[in-house]
């Protein structure tokens, strides 16, 4: 298993940008193990991290990397600053942008990476929950499934609400919300615009959220809004909060739910011989 950081000039963000990459090339099979043949390109998963968070969250805070190799799974793990991976207002703030058509284009020149829509998906949680369904939205196109854990969704719910993110931070990054919440920022009218549009090949999507976590009401309303516009939702719901320990849970879940075949762990640190 490589696990990689990169820091390249992004043309969307006008400065280096640095991401970690999961990538299942040097797996190591237990003697006597059955030889299977590593894929020519990788299917891929873009996963988000949350707020205050950075490229490090996922590999730090979940067994990812572990999972990843046992199903041949590429994982990119951006950093997404604070700004909600939107197109934000002013120089340099394009996220959306960056992580739905750069990040994606770059990467697959980098790495043996499937171009395939059906092999490409995005996840994220809390603030990265948005954003992978933000952005999933945007491009369907180019991501045919979508992973949401404990999706920060309420923020462009109830614009008129002053400081209806509860974070503080809701203008800074969307400018007005009542505005922002009739534009592309706002998954909810991503979805009425491809029902205007009649389209068929919708991405599946995967949310989750704790029965403790105060996002729940929202995740639950958005599950309802995304079956009854006719998308192929699966929800998961148990106890837990707005922490690692649940996202940990849920996205091994996600990654079961996911169209991936993958083969067994390979040898790693700690079980060899074992």
């Amino acid at each position: 298993m490589a696990l990689l950081e990169v820091n390249f000039v992004s043309k969307t963000l006008f400065r280096a940008v640095t991401f970690k990459v999961i990538l299942p090339v040097d797996k190591l099979m237990p003697p006597g193990a059955e030889k299977t043949e590593e894929p020519k390109s990788f299917k891929t998963l873009y996963l988000l991290h949350g707020l205050l968070g950075n490229q490090e969250d996922w590999v730090s805070g979940t067994r990812i990397q572990r999972w990843a190799e046992e199903k041949d799974l590429a994982v990119i793990m951006p950093a997404g600053e604070n700004e909600f991976y939107v197109d934000q207002p002013g120089f340099g703030r394009s996220y959306g942008a960056f992580v739905g058509q750069e990040l994606v284009e770059m990467t697959r020149k980098m790495f043996p990476l499937s171009d395939k829509r059906e092999d490409t998906f995005i996840g994220g949680l809390s603030m990265g929950g948005f954003g992978a369904l933000r952005n999933g939205l945007k491009y369907a196109d180019t991501f045919s499934h979508i992973i949401s854990l404990s999706g920060a969704l309420h923020i462009l719910e109830n614009p008129q609400e002053k400081g209806a993110g509860g974070l503080g931070i809701e203008e800074g990054c969307f400018g007005n919300l009542a505005e922002a919440a009739k534009s592309d920022k706002n998954p909810r009218y991503l979805v009425e615009e491809m029902k205007k549009e009649g389209r068929t090949d919708l991405p599946r999507i995967f949310l989750s959220c704790g029965k403790s976590d105060s996002l729940l009401k929202v995740n639950q309303t958005y599950r309802d809004f995304l079956t009854e516009s006719g998308f192929d939702v699966t929800y998961s719901e148990e106890p837990g909060g707005h922490e690692w320990d649940f996202w940990d849970r849920k996205i091994k879940e996600a990654l079961d739910w996911l169209p991936l075949t993958g083969n067994a762990q390979g040898i790693n640190s700690g079980n060899v011989g074992v």
